[in-house]
């Protein structure tokens, strides 16, 4: 096999890789996008909440597009999650500052993510565009 072959043969296997990893990094920006989503709602909630006298009656999403109406019991204390199942009872503006961490981590999550497929992208056009040249070589044969 000749050195041209070969590096097509390995230009081959490298995009397949490259390829994998931008699918991978795709689904892991639309995940980070679904959950910067989720927490832009329940900040403007709480937001929302903060402006509320206690037995206020609001409607609060509970899925599909579907609300149910309740009372506001006590508009200063908020049960945030901390993940595997553990919730916590924190005052209104302690929730606020956890879910603005959590906004600002995830959009620095998703900007390094959104580099790196930027740069895996144009590793891919780059080794396309060698591959093509080789393979333009190598079908017109000897000169």
């Amino acid at each position: 096999m000749g050195k041209e072959e070969e590096e097509v043969r390995r230009l081959s296997m490298q995009l397949r890789y490259f390829e994998q990893t931008a699918e991978n990094l795709q689904q892991r920006l639309s995940m980070l996008n679904a959950a910067l989503t989720d927490l832009t709602y329940a900040n403007m909630t709480l937001e929302s909440i903060e402006k509320e006298q206690e037995n206020a009656e609001m409607l609060v999403p509970i899925g599909g597009s579907s609300y149910i109406s309740v009372k506001l019991a006590d508009a200063n204390k908020v049960v945030v999650g901390l993940g595997a199942g553990v919730s916590v009872e924190k005052t209104l503006p302690e929730a606020k500052t956890i879910v603005k961490q959590r906004m600002e981590d995830l959009e620095k999550t998703r900007t390094q993510a959104q580099q790196q497929l930027t740069q895996i992208a144009d590793r891919i056009n780059q080794d396309r565009s060698r591959m093509e040249n080789l393979l333009s070589g190598i079908r017109a044969g000897p000169q």
